[in-house]
């Protein structure tokens, strides 16, 4: 089976090529080799690879940039899904799609089932969610959130950064969500596509904590392997002490059971592959 990835360079399209089924031939494509916003090129790739599968691993991610760049994320988000979808409905290949917990706004007290009313804070949930609609009902389309992975540009690679330069870190502790290692979103996002599976599907680590939770466990982590040399002191702030350009979900804990039936069982405890990602980090110093 051949497919074939978009978005190939970043934590998620690495992690697919790493972690593909074997006997899977993999075609990967990112920016520099593929504007899938771009219909024709889009559509002449696909009719000359013929994959199976087409795995979206392309997103405009910035979100506070999103809020004065609206177009731009709407064009990566959401128009460029459909043109995804399209060129593999007309190749007979099927489509994976990743989506955010961005897509909620938060109010709610307990985690978000894949049928729970939509109302996205600012322009990055609002593109994502045109994405979703735009990918169409016979997408296996997965949300998730707060994603790392041992190479890129992440909350994990950032604290390590700043721990080690600074005095203190401030990190906000009223947003709770769930951190998600890429190659597990990877793995899950493979062996749902492999049983054919359609429809919205939630997938993160398992557990639930605030940006100071994982902050915390970042730094006894990287001290613990000797990643870090010393402790210093990570501060709790709210949110309105750290105003950004974007509104972002105050509980964004998205509800996995249905996702944790078709796999078989839970994905491991965020923390557990918080360890094993800053095993695989301590192979390499931070850039």
């Amino acid at each position: 089976m051949k497919a074939l990835i978009v978005g190939g360079k970043g934590q998620l399209g690495r992690g697919l090529a790493a972690t593909a089924p074997e006997g899977v031939e993999i075609v990967s494509h990112d920016v520099d080799t593929l504007d899938i916003t771009d219909r024709a090129a889009v559509t002449a790739l696909i009719d000359a690879e013929r994959p199976a599968l087409l795995l979206n691993a392309a997103a405009y991610t910035a979100v506070d940039k999103a809020e004065a760049e609206e177009d731009a994320a709407y064009a990566v988000n959401a128009a460029a899904v459909g043109i995804l979808a399209d060129a593999a409905r007309n190749a007979g290949a099927r489509l994976v799609h990743v989506s955010t917990d961005f897509v909620f706004d938060g109010a709610s007290g307990i985690p978000y089932a894949p049928s729970a009313p939509t109302s996205p804070l600012g322009a990055y949930g609002r593109t994502k969610l045109a994405g979703e609609v735009a990918a169409g009902e016979d997408t296996l389309i997965v949300r998730t959130a707060w994603v790392y992975a041992p190479t890129g540009g992440n909350f994990v690679r950032t604290m390590l950064r700043l721990m080690g330069q600074h005095p203190q870190v401030r990190v906000v502790a009223d947003q709770i969500g769930t951190p998600t290692y890429a190659p597990g979103l990877a793995a899950a996002l493979w062996a749902l596509a492999g049983q054919g599976a359609s429809g919205i599907y939630h997938y993160t680590d398992s557990g639930a904590a605030s940006w100071y939770d994982f902050a915390v466990a970042i730094q006894e982590e990287a001290l613990a392997i000797g990643l870090l040399d010393k402790a210093v002191p990570v501060v709790p702030i709210s949110t309105a002490d750290f105003p950004t350009p974007a509104r972002r979900p105050s509980y964004s804990v998205l509800d996995k059971e249905a996702t944790w039936a078709a796999l078989g069982g839970p994905a491991p405890h965020w923390r557990a592959n918080l360890r094993i990602m800053m095993a695989e980090i301590a192979k390499e110093p931070l850039a």
